[in-house]
């Protein structure tokens, strides 16, 4: 649950984006198809992946790694990359089961063929720390389940649709591998059939915001939480794209703040809270030069 406040305000953004989208339509999928290295590197290094943000760029950009390489992590680097690449550029899609297991299929495609593009079956059990992924015998119709209730919008407002499936996706856990990395990939689906720009889920906090979640969810099935994680990472995501369309010049946070004669430390936890149109870029947070605020 997020205030009618944070409400209001992601209205007012989207309102904003979607007016400032007519006609910049291209610079807009570019801005989207730069932030593939970004998407990749965090999501996979969510689930431990060691490759940095330099490397995973490196390799999409067809470089070659130096020193030793582990060859599932750059075919993990450049699979995900290629399934985020094809909802960019057909973003517009119904969220089925089909859809699912085709996105699957093609993550783990020259990983682990046995079983990519398939669901857990038979005694397909995991664990993933202390919590067990739904009954093999089930996963499927519980997914099925799941995407109906989905398109359905069960939950009326739209980003707790979006937040309750994350969680129960997640709970299920319905594939043998890359439950995390296909459920972060249908977050950004789900947010660009609704016509909003994707978000990209840190790495660097996720014991802090993510992880926690996950572990309060099954015991209480809250989803608050996602819900306001996700309003949080919206915001960014919509005001780095108005900013990028809007300002004359973007210039780190801490210039900023010491133009403005704020404190790094405030104007940090403002950017984190998105009470200014602060944005990460490369892991670094940006804003608008000429952002004027009372920023005391």
């Amino acid at each position: 649950m997020i205030y009618k406040t944070t409400k209001d305000k992601i209205d007012a953004l989207q309102a904003q984006y979607k007016e400032l989208s007519k006609g910049n339509e291209r610079i807009l999928k570019e801005i989207a198809l730069a932030e593939i290295p970004e998407m990749v590197y965090n999501s996979n290094a969510i689930e431990n992946s060691t490759l940095t943000l330099e490397d995973t760029e490196k390799i999409l950009a067809g470089g070659e790694l130096k020193g030793t390489i582990n060859i599932r992590e750059v075919y993990e680097a450049k699979n995900l990359a290629q399934i985020t690449k094809m909802l960019l550029e057909k973003p517009k899609q119904k969220l089925t089961v089909k859809l699912i297991l085709q996105l699957h299929k093609n993550l783990l495609t020259s990983i682990d063929d046995s079983i990519a593009g398939r669901f857990r079956s038979g005694k397909e059990w995991v664990r993933v720390g202390n919590h067990l992924g739904a009954n093999p015998l089930f996963v499927a119709s519980l997914v099925q389940e799941l995407v109906d209730n989905y398109n359905n919008e069960k939950h009326s407002y739209f980003l707790d649709n979006i937040t309750y499936f994350h969680a129960e996706f997640e709970t299920i856990h319905p594939f043998c591998d890359g439950n995390g990395r296909i459920g972060r990939t249908l977050i950004n689906l789900q947010l660009m059939n609704s016509g909003l720009p994707p978000i990209i889920i840190q790495n660097k906090s996720k014991h802090k915001d993510y992880y926690p979640l996950f572990e309060k969810y099954p015991v209480t099935m809250k989803f608050d939480g996602f819900t306001e994680l996700f309003a949080l990472l919206l915001q960014e995501s919509l005001h780095k794209r108005i900013t990028m369309l809007t300002a004359k010049r973007i210039i780190p946070l801490s210039v900023w703040a010491e133009k403005q004669g704020v404190k790094p430390n405030i104007a940090l936890n403002k950017a984190k809270r998105q009470t200014i149109p602060a944005f990460r870029l490369s892991e670094k947070w940006m804003i608008g030069e000429d952002f004027i605020a009372d920023a005391h």
